[in-house]
């Protein structure tokens, strides 16, 4: 029979409880050391109170439970600071930048099918595609090959609410939420470590998410360095999300060179850490992207001008390659607020807060706590 989402939800809960493996492992060719001396020392105490647990933590994945259904919160993701650091031979840029997690996302309801051999896939947000494209279901077939159950299948049901375009990272959290889900759903036949190792096959921000929550990342930004303990969750703020979208590649073709940014990421990383992500200054919130974005959509620089002059807003900059623009803090006046940039035709406007979860946890959405 059937469990239903509810009692599945707490299921997954209760199992939170089991040791989980490591974040920081000694080989794994998707995690680098932290970037700082100061994160280097935590690291360190972290690594060796989680190589003492390893073996119960590896007992304790093989001999967990399966459920039948999970409903899972796929949250997106800001970057407090993204630099470009150079182009790549393959035509990829390398950069680096600090990833925070954010209570804004999607919701996964992920099932065993037991009558079927194929993955079923449904949305309900128009242009999402239900093809074997859709990095869900590309998750669930990379599951499947790497722990060689190739005959377990899955009926997945996506409530989107995440826009496409927006430099928020929904469709990579789709597909790390996926992995996470079925590795839960198969009785945990991979390792923590696995999950990040295979997630970079599917694209770059899709390891971050398998973090708790922050995670300084460099490469295409499949390279992680999990900071542990993550950022706090509870800070706000408010994601402003113009109709209008750019695609990675049109941004990056709009880079000029010479205007990028010379600050080093890893001081960059090391002051958001130690001065927190209100104190930091505005010159730290650095993004490359801002640039071409703007060059490619001018109404976007008049937009985040708009919101640097929102009182209550301590910082202001876009995220990803754009086009959505996060503030962080609360307006003074909320009300206000919405009412000029929520009820403007071609903006939408969602307050959250900063997110991370527990280990052996996956991300839950703060609007249900």
């Amino acid at each position: 029979m059937a469990i239903s989402r509810a009692l599945a939800t707490v299921l997954l809960a209760t199992s939170c409880a089991l040791p989980t493996h490591g974040f920081i492992p000694p080989s794994s060719s998707h995690h680098r050391q932290p970037p700082s001396q100061g994160l280097l020392s935590s690291a360190t105490s972290q690594k060796s109170l989680l190589h003492a647990t390893d073996s119960a933590a590896d007992e304790a994945t093989k001999s967990a439970p399966s459920t039948e259904s999970l409903t899972l919160f796929s949250p997106c993701k800001i970057n407090l600071f993204l630099r470009i650091i150079r182009k790549r031979p393959d035509g990829f840029h390398d950069l680096a930048s600090l990833f925070q997690a954010v209570g804004f996302g999607d919701t996964l309801h992920l099932s065993l099918a037991t009558k079927s051999d194929d993955d079923e896939f449904s949305c309900n947000m128009a242009g999402v595609p239900t093809d074997s494209s859709n990095l869900v279901l590309r998750a669930l077939e990379l599951m499947r090959q790497k722990t060689d159950r190739k005959d377990v299948f899955f009926n997945a049901d996506l409530v989107k609410r995440v826009p496409a375009q927006a430099g928020l990272g929904g469709g990579s959290a789709n597909a790390a939420t996926a992995m996470w889900g079925a590795n839960e759903l198969m009785g945990r036949p991979a390792t923590l470590d696995q999950l990040i190792e295979w997630s970079g096959e599917l694209g770059s921000d899709i390891t971050f998410f398998l973090s708790r929550g922050t995670a300084y990342c460099t490469g295409r930004g499949e390279v992680m360095t999990p900071i542990d303990p993550p950022i706090p969750s509870g800070a706000k703020l408010s994601i402003v999300k113009p109709d209008l979208g750019l695609s990675t590649p049109k941004v990056f073709q709009a880079l000029d060179y010479d205007q990028l940014s010379t600050e080093d990421p890893q001081m960059l990383c090391d002051t958001f850490l130690k001065e927190g992500v209100v104190d930091t200054k505005d010159e730290y919130y650095i993004n490359d992207l801002e640039q071409p974005a703007f060059d490619c959509l001018p109404q976007l620089k008049a937009l985040k001008e708009e919101l640097l002059g929102v009182e209550g807003f301590d910082h202001v900059m876009m995220s990803g390659s754009g086009t959505s623009i996060f503030c962080i803090g609360e307006a003074a006046d909320k009300e206000g607020f919405m009412k000029e940039f929520d009820s403007r035709k071609g903006i939408s406007v969602f307050n959250s807060e900063f997110i991370n979860r527990e280990d052996g946890c996956w991300f839950e959405d703060p609007e249900n706590n």
